[in-house]
């Protein structure tokens, strides 16, 4: 164009933030991994960190959201077909998160340290598309409950473990990979799944095989080989494996009604359906369906905390990203002091729930320490609670340093956002995590017992921590009332992020977390730290190289 008509230069705007490690230019993750017991995976992890944060990877990602999945409910010939359809990227992401290991690899290989590496891997990918998240939580929560079902473990484990993707609508027998979903709520009941209404009726002359009738309001990621789901049998409530094609290979009745239409996690499919006589098998005693189910959400409870710090990581990338190379009123972004106070407040958030969600995680290699055992009952809900509601303002804030570009669909900020409020709602809302940590709470001592174990090695580091920690122990001590529960549990969760901060993070993080979080309360906006901290060292931390 000739430069007379040419209006203006593009100056002033960031690069796209691509083609970096998302593992080592994060300082909180990779210390959090090597400290939890994860060190010996940290190669294969920035080597992963690598291929999420390419160019390549991070469009795939953009197109998996911008194409969601399609329901093909009948064939030409009207046939039911009640198949998912998806788009090539959404493929790929999932195949990659399964070579990982993402949906099994703590279970297939027992390793020290195996799911705080895998925490560190989620965690990742759900920067680049949280959708796929999904399949790989329910099949990581799902695979030790069909463990202990003899008959189902041996023909299913085999798939379940395997590493290779394989996405074709046909029977799992046939296959290389298999995974799983799940489906609890109902209309009539939401949350109180004892109010559901799906009945099981067993087979004459064929124990332990029932028929499903009724329906389920969100039966999460239908295009998967089998579920967990909750029906009433003869002796109560009951949790079944349901397999989406029957022994004999015919396509099982299970009839996909809708996807749903969401707010966010749009790349993932979410369904209504209706069992019409749906063929499914009994896993534990009947009767016991909640208590068999309850154990695959414990570990996707901990991938709801593990995806929302890293909603919150991506977040943060891209606003320091963004304030270092954009320049107002004659002045880098970063360097202006309001400015500052907002990014290192995002910074201090972020790095709290990354060494809050890879803590648990090592609470989950532990199991068979009893007082680990423990801590991971109260800690899971609390910090799932306190967690998940933190994302939504943050990342809020966080979109807010880009200005109108953050708030438009061509950046990930909007993404970011519409994904934030899912995991307070997934696999229990807020209320309900309360409730638990309170049961956890109320059924023995060795939790608090556990909790006050865990912020021992943190007393004297900080004075603000140390009148907190005493505060919260006196409060666990006292008759507790339904109505405190949040903020009981936003007390707790505080005191373990901040002593894991004053315990192993620089000076300035520990400091600055403890002036904001713990002296200076938590209800306010982002961005008011108070006075004599270290903004740049905080903000220099958290910023990808």
């Amino acid at each position: 164009m000739d430069a007379h008509f040419r209006t203006h230069e593009i100056e002033n705007q960031p690069t796209p933030l691509v083609d970096y490690d998302l593992f080592a230019t994060d300082r909180a993750l990779a210390e959090a991994a090597a400290r939890e017991g994860a060190e010996a995976a940290s190669a294969s992890l920035s080597t992963l960190g690598r291929t999420l944060g390419s160019a390549d990877v991070i469009a795939a990602g953009i197109q998996a959201e911008r194409h969601p999945p399609t329901l093909r409910t009948f064939d030409r010939f009207g046939r039911r077909r009640d198949e998912v359809e998806f788009h090539p990227a959404w493929h790929r992401l999932l195949a990659l998160g399964v070579a990982e290991g993402l949906h099994t690899g703590p279970w297939a290989e027992p390793e020290p340290g195996a799911h705080v590496a895998r925490a560190a891997a989620f965690y990742m990918l759900g920067q680049v598309e949280a959708g796929v998240q999904c399949p790989l939580a329910m099949t990581y929560g799902a695979a030790p409950v069909v463990a202990r079902a003899p008959a189902l473990a041996n023909e299913w484990l085999p798939r379940l473990y395997s590493r290779r993707y394989d996405p074709r609508f046909a029977p799992a027998a046939g296959k290389s990979g298999a995974l799983m979903g799940m489906g609890m709520t109902e209309k009539q009941g939401g949350s109180d799944v004892r109010a559901n209404t799906t009945r099981a009726e067993p087979v004459a002359g064929e124990p332990g095989t029932y028929r499903l009738i009724g329906h389920k309001w969100f039966f999460s990621a239908p295009m998967c080989d089998a579920f967990l789901v909750l029906a009433q049998a003869p002796g109560g409530l009951s949790c079944f494996f349901l397999p989406r094609w029957t022994p004999d290979g015919a396509l099982n009745a299970l009839r996909l009604q809708r996807l749903k239409d969401k707010l966010g996690d749009r790349a993932n499919a979410s369904s209504e359906v209706e069992f019409e006589g749906a063929w499914a098998w009994l896993v534990g005693a009947e009767g016991r369906g909640v208590a068999t189910i309850l154990e695959t959400a414990t570990y996707t409870r901990l991938d709801c905390v593990v995806a929302s710090a890293g909603l919150m990581r991506q977040a943060l990338a891209q606003a320091t990203h963004h304030a270092r190379q954009r320049t107002a009123f004659q002045r880098r972004l970063v360097d202006q002091p309001l400015m500052a106070n907002v990014l290192a407040d995002l910074a201090l958030e972020t790095e709290a729930a990354t060494v809050l969600a890879l803590r648990l995680a090592r609470a989950f290699d532990r199991g068979d320490h009893p007082r680990e055992a423990a801590l991971r009952r109260l800690l899971t809900p609390a910090a799932k609670y306190w967690v998940c509601k933190r994302t939504p303002p943050m990342i809020a804030e966080a979109l807010e340093v880009l200005g109108g570009n953050g708030y438009v669909e061509e950046g990930p900020m909007a993404r970011l956002y519409r994904q934030a409020p899912l995991n307070s709602l997934w696999e229990g809302t807020g209320n309900l995590m309360a409730l638990d940590a309170l049961r956890a709470l109320g059924r023995s001592a060795e939790s608090a017992e556990a909790l006050a174990a865990e912020l021992a090695p943190a007393k004297g580091g900080d004075r603000r921590l140390d009148r907190h920690i005493v505060d919260t122990l006196e409060a666990l001590g006292r008759p507790i009332e339904e109505a405190d529960a949040r903020r009981l549990c936003e007390r707790m969760t505080l005191a373990v992020q901040a002593a894991l901060l004053v315990r192993f993070a620089p000076a300035a993080v520990a400091d600055g977390f403890c002036a904001s979080r713990l002296a200076g309360g938590s209800g306010r906006a982002f961005g008011a730290l108070p006075p004599g901290l270290d903004l740049a060292a905080i903000v220099e931390r958290a910023t990808p190289a």
